[in-house]
């Protein structure tokens, strides 16, 4: 039972006439439900209850009061309920957005997790790249969500994972079977560019080693992007996030240098978030190491 406050007390006493009843209720002894009414009497000034040998009754000023403390220890209660549906994230709702790739392999995992200890959390996921993430951020119509560090400066980042760019191949192409390849050597072929965020970050890998790629195609979702490889309309980079339970037969090549991005969870204030959201993403921050644990192949 919550801790009853001395409206509460005085409310029970009004309704039930009996102090000994009323201790008995809430596990108080006969003088604690007696002295906490006449410290209520003396904060409010007068008498409040009549004591008589048969029993209790209110005084006239018991009878003008009773409605506003009855106001009051409602009120109290309602506030108890909310806090408990708080602390056990009743009926929220935590608004995410993540890249393509997060939201296919990571969150499903978290949220599977998560709504194990919390089974009444609602989520509402938006997939997007990171300018739909920082403005959703920015805007209040997302509490958090994944990025790479760099996207979104002005918020706070947590990185969580490492991501390693890979080419990607058709099964009968010439460098399929190599154990790494260069920027230099995917210029040679029709490309398709990824054109989730990372585009620009992957056209400059090129010009670092001072090629440009053919690029033919221009696609947002990385599950075309695959498809169309495996069809042989060309070759493509993408990273390992997106490659976690790939169906599609392809060949997948590591890229000779230091490629990848830092995926991170992003949010505005860390105070200011809704409980449970703040909850759900400590929860992806305490344990990335295991959740990005099942990316690497």
């Amino acid at each position: 039972m919550d801790m009853i406050s001395r409206y509460g007390v005085f409310c029970k006493v009004a309704e039930q006439k009996n102090f000994t009843k009323v201790a008995s209720d809430i596990g108080y002894s006969q003088s604690a439900v007696s002295q906490i009414i006449k410290n209520l009497e003396k904060e409010l000034g007068t008498t409040l209850i009549s004591r008589r040998k048969d029993g209790v009754s209110l005084t006239k000023d018991g009878m003008e009061y009773l409605p506003y403390i009855q106001s009051i220890y409602l009120a109290e209660q309602n506030l108890q309920t909310k806090h408990r549906e708080m602390d056990g994230l009743e009926n929220a709702t935590i608004n995410i957005c993540a890249l393509s790739s997060i939201g296919r392999h990571i969150l499903p995992y978290c949220m599977r997790s998560f709504k194990q200890q919390y089974p009444n959390v609602n989520f509402v996921i938006k997939q997007g790249d990171y300018n739909d993430t920082y403005n959703g951020i920015m805007d209040g119509t997302l509490d958090f969500g994944f990025t790479i560090i760099g996207a979104s400066p002005d918020l706070e980042n947590v990185p969580l994972y490492s991501d390693k760019m890979m080419a990607i191949l058709p099964l009968q192409h010439p460098l399929a079977n190599e154990k790494s390849v260069t920027f230099s050597q995917l210029a040679a072929d029709p490309f398709i560019l990824s054109y989730e965020g990372e585009y620009l970050n992957i056209l400059n890998k090129f010009m670092q080693e001072g090629v440009t790629p053919d690029v033919q195609y221009k696609v947002y979702d990385d599950y075309s992007i695959l498809s169309m490889v495996k069809k042989g309309l060309g070759i493509s980079v993408l990273y390992k996030a997106v490659l976690k339970d790939v169906s599609f037969d392809l060949s997948v090549v590591p890229i000779e240098g230091s490629h990848s991005r830092t995926i991170s969870l992003a949010y505005r204030n860390w105070d200011t978030l809704p409980v449970a959201a703040r909850r759900f993403a400590r929860y992806v921050i305490d344990h990335a190491a295991e959740i990005f644990s099942n990316i690497e192949m």
